[in-house]
């Protein structure tokens, strides 16, 4: 199966509530970029988000912290991909003891995981099964 990986850091400006918390809908953006790079390797085209199903926020993530996300595709229909995906803490801002201070985890830390399906026109579909179409 296809898959997509991705680790990023989150920043002061991802924080939207107190405490540094980051808002849920931050790792909800990864997912997406996940989706649009599996759509660009199978499809060649980036297609369009159809719904997310069965979305679970585990654990909070904080201004500082490391995400690593991934997402692979499940499913292959005619012109729609599902998807799974989830996000792991793996570094951990620790504020608790100075501005500047973090720990890299002994394993990482399941904070979201969701299905989603994503759909690619027929018409805009260029490869298939990932290789280009002549």
């Amino acid at each position: 199966m296809d898959n997509a990986l991705l680790r990023v850091r989150m920043s002061q400006q991802d924080a939207h509530y107190g405490g540094s918390l980051v808002d849920g809908s931050k790792v909800l953006q990864l997912f997406g970029d996940l989706a649009t790079e599996l759509l660009i390797k199978h499809d060649g085209d980036e297609g369009l988000f159809l719904t997310y199903e069965n979305v679970q926020f585990l654990h909070p993530v904080h201004a500082g912290d490391f995400i690593e996300a991934k997402a692979q595709i499940v499913h292959f229909g005619n012109t729609s991909r599902k998807m799974e995906f989830e996000a792991y803490t793996v570094i951990k801002s620790r504020n608790d003891i100075n501005d500047s201070a973090a720990d890299f985890l002994s394993g990482p830390i399941l904070v979201c995981k969701a299905e989603g399906v994503c759909v690619v026109q027929k018409e805009k579909q260029r490869k298939k099964n990932g290789s280009e179409e002549n």
